[in-house]
């Protein structure tokens, strides 16, 4: 990892403060060819690139049955079964505090608004299971939805492992389908014989996954566009092994994962640097990343290191309690030094799909709110509409809808 302090520091973070999620533009051209192929042959082009792509076998179905997923939890070890169900308590306890309520208040008399949540109808999960199997992800992804009331719940991923497969049966998940990539999106927007289309895809996954969320977008609602783990980290008296190990956990990830810590200590900047150096040399993705697009950078103070990670809207972003009440831009905070991003990652309970590409400036991660729609409610008595009307008569007219005064002014006069 490289420190950089001075101009060279500035002009890091002004680069980052520019980026966006990942450059699609080199698998687009390939993904539009697959979408459009799913979106007109339906099973016949899934199947094609499921047995070429995520290992699906040529007599093998795409639905994994129930009695395979029970399989899968029965034959996972013990502790691994307790993991699975302690993450699931703690994130499904997590989203029913995140949950909205209804509600109903009067603001005059006669006159009382509220609000209804509905659950979206139908959702798609989007698991990876490349480089990295992520049972993990379909905790974070299905129960947000479960705990949101949405009926019919579709699981994809490709060539999933038993982990996987254990905790969707855990999960009482009933549609898994053994399919990934931009072929997986492409089924969930608009359907084939063996996916029924969704109305809204979550999950994260490669650049082929994003582009396709990307392409499908103005017909299926997606989360957010997702590219590579970010994690920034401020710290001046942390401790150095902490640190490092937390950078090296994310770098681990992606080769083109974002890890940076900010500090006002040099002695801190050398010694983590150090640590990374030690701990990477067993771990190649993680040394590639650091070596990339790791850094260290040095400031006068933490109020500037907090002003700088507000400008770099990270993913995760680990500081110190007492600078939480500054944090404007992060998708996910990490208070002080027992709490490693590895703990959101798994169990701790709030969510791991975590907006990058600084689109924290707009949005955390993913919660139940993605997977409810609010609709406003209304109603308004006699008594009501003789208090209401006559403001509203007034704005309707100034702006020329004699139609909406008049709808107004009737029932006013009958009241």
């Amino acid at each position: 990892m490289r420190i950089l302090e001075g101009p060279k520091k500035n002009r890091f973070v002004r680069a980052l403060e520019q980026r966006g999620a990942n450059d699609l533009a080199e698998v687009e051209p390939a993904v539009r060819r697959i979408v459009n192929n799913v979106r007109r042959n339906g099973d016949r082009a899934l199947r094609r690139y499921a047995v070429r792509w995520d290992g699906l076998g040529k007599d093998e179905s795409v639905r994994v049955s129930e009695a395979d997923l029970h399989e899968a939890w029965k034959g996972t070890p013990p502790e691994l079964q307790d993991a699975i169900a302690q993450a699931a308590g703690n994130i499904r306890r997590f989203c029913e505090w995140q949950k909205p309520e209804e509600w109903r208040r009067e603001t005059l008399p006669g006159v009382w608004v509220g609000q209804l949540v509905r659950p979206l109808e139908s959702v798609g999960c989007y698991v990876p299971g490349g480089r990295y199997p992520l049972p993990s992800t379909l905790l974070m992804t299905v129960i947000p939805a479960q705990v949101a009331g949405v009926p019919q719940i579709r699981v994809v991923s490709p060539h999933p492992a038993q982990a996987t497969l254990a905790a969707a049966a855990f999960l009482d998940v009933r549609e898994f389908c053994r399919v990934g990539g931009a072929q997986a999106v492409a089924a969930l927007a608009y359907g084939t014989e063996s996916i029924p289309r969704v109305h809204k895809i979550v999950g994260p996954g490669n650049r082929y996954v994003t582009a396709a969320k990307k392409l499908v977008a103005f017909d299926c609602a997606i989360e957010f566009l997702a590219g590579p783990t970010e994690a920034v980290f401020i710290s001046q008296e942390g401790d150095a092994v902490f640190v490092a190990c937390d950078l090296v956990a994310q770098a681990e990830h992606d080769p083109d994962a974002l890890c940076i810590l900010i500090t006002s200590s040099r002695g801190l900047a050398k010694a983590v640097q150090w640590e990374v150096q030690r701990r990477t040399r067993a771990n190649p993705i993680a040394a590639k990343s650091l070596s990339l697009r790791g850094a260290i950078l040095l400031v006068d103070s933490l109020d500037e290191a907090v002003e700088i990670a507000n400008r770099i809207a990270p993913e995760h972003l680990t500081i110190p309690a007492a600078l939480a009440p500054a944090v404007q831009n992060a998708g996910s905070i990490f208070l002080d030094e027992f709490t490693p991003q590895s703990a959101g990652d798994y169990i701790s309970g709030p969510n791991h799909v975590l907006p990058t590409g600084a689109m924290a400036r707009l949005r955390g991660g993913l919660s139940v709110l993605d997977f409810v729609r609010l609709l406003s409610c209304q109603e308004v008595s006699g008594e009501g509409i003789r208090g209401i009307a006559p403001p509203a008569i007034v704005l309707a007219e100034a702006e020329g809808l004699r139609g909406h005064a008049e709808s107004l002014r009737v029932r006013c006069a009958n009241a």
